[in-house]
């Protein structure tokens, strides 16, 4: 009997570690992103908000915007760019909103696509901003700690504090904080009372933090308009996504004597770094844009993070340092990956174009006494850094510098040979606009160049970069509207599965009024390997 009990204890230890193991191993693929192109199987998202219907021309640059936006309309588009989600990353949710929105389909708001309604769709892989941070203020350790910290960063009466402790419809709260407006109910009066500033920019999720393998580093943002969405992203973070492994958080900040240097020196040493300069482009790769969003220090302090942390493994560092323009804010707005060997690129950032037309403009200007125009006062900059193998790690000495790359153009093929085994002939660049004048300053300003990968090969883009969309017929792609996928899913004539080497048109009439694309719209926590 003794033999036998210990034989099934055994056989229950075996089972037991299985399930155990299985259980890690699966829960750790839940957060993991090595690649900016394989099947996406989880990220975050945040729908447009109230508070976005509430900026005026006067604050277009407090809020980061250069227009104002029919919120309507914006939502309207935005709800195909989720629906289009749901449909490669969650099907059945994709067949509820489908669904509903036929039994619905004179209701003036879609209520399957707010973040707590009782008809939200409520997805384990297309996971919304909102609903998250509801559920977190459940806790009331969370409510209390979020509700003080945010009104102390945004000045308000203690009288507004108390109001907001005392919401107990979570989900009401979770509203209030992003979109800063309470409503009358709360306020006490017979109007909304706006008591915080909005997050316009909270739709572009992909700034707020990014995955790096099963880490996250969470950005430190540029601009007053954003510091709120880092707060709330990071207790997302730290009570949501990594609560049960804080460790795998990083954080940069300022060296511990900052605050001790005059204004004027202080700004020189700031810190902050937003996520459309992160791509995690390779298992071993990551690349880092220095723009008017990421500072030098941020990128120097990044560097040291990732390579004592042995646990990331990441071996190679680009840093790709543009200029300072509103109009290319982040490295995102200029390339973006569609698959291994083919990248989508703003050309006045290829220097293999750029020498041909300073070719032709010296042909052009040879006995002109003026000098011939300069474009962008700074060219773009390639430093690739490298953890060296077998060393203890030390910040003056833990990496070797190289100046490799002759531009993006170059690094972008090196990516695709070196980090994906590609032929160097086979790889394509497309352009912004077809690389056609005025079409590829128009379209990079509405984000031709930001597309997020589905899978390989299968990218969303805005249905106005019309030239843009030429481009990739002309390199071998099928183009489609949502709409018109949307119809083919319907009567079987596709299915995501089915669907290669595509580019997927996203209404955009008011989303690109933002100033970003669809990478910009999504922060992948879950990524397929390549």
């Amino acid at each position: 009997m003794q033999i036998k009990a210990r034989k099934f204890a055994a056989a229950k230890l075996i089972w037991f570690s299985f399930f155990l193991y299985f259980f890690m191993a699966l829960n750790s693929n839940n957060f993991f992103v090595d690649n900016e192109i394989g099947t996406l199987k989880k990220l975050l998202i945040h729908s447009p908000d109230g508070g976005i219907g509430k900026i005026i021309p006067s604050t277009f640059s407090d809020n980061l915007y250069d227009d104002i936006v029919d919120i309507k309309k914006m939502r309207e588009e935005y709800n195909d760019y989720v629906k289009l989600l749901l449909h490669f990353l969650d099907p059945k949710k994709a067949a509820y909103v489908t669904a509903y929105e036929k039994a619905n389909s004179k209701a003036e708001t879609k209520y399957c696509y707010v973040p707590g309604h009782a008809d939200y769709f409520n997805s384990d892989a297309v996971i919304e901003v909102q609903y998250i941070l509801a559920l977190i203020l459940k806790l009331p350790e969370v409510k209390i700690r979020l509700v003080s910290a945010i009104c102390s960063y945004e000045e308000t009466s203690f009288a507004i504090q108390q109001k907001l402790e005392q919401i107990d419809d979570v989900h009401l709260l979770a509203k209030i904080l992003i979109s800063g407006v309470l409503p009358a109910s709360i306020s006490g009066t017979n109007e909304e009372e706006y008591i915080f500033p909005p997050c316009p920019n909270f739709i572009f999720t992909r700034d707020i933090c990014i995955t790096l393998k099963d880490h996250v580093l969470l950005s430190k943002m540029a601009k007053n308009a954003r510091k709120r969405d880092s707060l709330i992203t990071k207790y997302l973070l730290l009570y949501y996504f990594f609560k049960n492994d804080n460790n795998k958080i990083i954080e940069v900040t300022e060296d511990s004597d900052f605050f001790l240097y005059e204004e004027q020196e202080r700004k020189q040493r700031v810190i902050s770094i937003e996520g459309g300069d992160v791509m995690m482009i390779a298992p071993n790769h990551l690349l880092i844009g220095c723009s008017e969003r990421t500072s030098p220090n941020a990128v120097n302090e990044v560097i040291h993070e990732i390579f004592k942390n042995t646990e990331i493994g990441i071996a190679k560092i680009s840093v790709v340092k543009i200029p300072k323009a509103r109009a290319q804010m982040h490295i995102d707005t200029i390339f973006t990956q569609v698959k291994k060997n083919v990248w989508v690129l703003y050309g006045i950032y290829s220097e293999r174009l750029m020498g041909q037309e300073n070719g032709k403009k010296k042909s052009y200007l040879n006995n002109l006494t003026h000098k011939p125009d300069k474009g962008f006062d700074e060219k773009p900059e390639i430093l690739q850094y490298y953890k060296k193998v077998g060393t203890t790690y030390c910040v003056t000495e833990n990496y070797a510098l190289d100046i490799n790359p002759k531009g993006i153009e170059d690094l972008l093929t090196q990516i695709s040979v070196e980090d994906f085994g590609c032929d160097v002939n086979e790889v394509k660049i497309i352009y912004s606009g077809d690389n056609k004048f005025p079409f590829d300053d128009r379209e990079q300003w509405t984000d031709s160049c930001n597309v997020v990968a589905l899978k390989e090969g299968v990218v969303i883009g805005y249905d106005r970069n019309h030239k843009t969309a030429e481009a990739f017929v002309k390199a071998g792609f099928n183009v489609i509207t949502t709409a018109a996928l949307f119809e083919a899913f319907a009567t079987g004539m596709a299915a995501p599965n089915t669907i290669k080497n595509m580019l997927i048109l996203l209404p955009s009439a008011e989303l690109s009024r933002a100033r970003g694309g669809s990478h910009c719209m999504s922060m992948p926590l879950w990524r397929d390997q390549i």
